[in-house]
């Protein structure tokens, strides 16, 4: 999502309720919530043996995570489905700004996804 877009219609809010209310009660929504902007944030980077910490407010950070959401579905494709319905709900409820929804699996052990 865009930083400093402001705060997200009630409207988004309220589908947004529904949406994860739905797959609540199927057991797909496991976990997530919001986040703040990166006025707050702190980075801990690690280069060459070294760790820095860097504070926000990020004047380089053009998008930022606006929010998580851990699910869980029987396949890859029903995932994607249902990702692309979350999307489309901030198209409809907030379309005046930019966001990215990214969907990105687990990992529970060494092996790649699919293996």
């Amino acid at each position: 999502m865009e930083e400093g877009v402001g705060t997200p219609p009630q409207a988004l809010f309220d589908a947004m309720d529904a949406y994860i209310g739905e797959r609540a009660a199927k057991g797909t929504f496991l976990d997530g919530g919001g986040l703040y902007g990166t006025e707050d944030a702190v980075n801990f980077v690690v280069r060459d043996g070294s760790v820095t910490r860097v504070d926000g407010p990020y004047a380089e950070a053009k998008e930022v995570v606006g929010g998580w959401a851990i699910m869980e579905y029987p396949t890859v494709e029903d995932a994607v489905a249902d990702q692309e319905t979350f999307a489309q709900l901030h198209a409809d409820h907030w379309p005046e700004v930019t966001v990215i929804s990214t969907m990105r699996q687990i990992s529970t052990g060494p092996d790649a996804p699919g293996e």
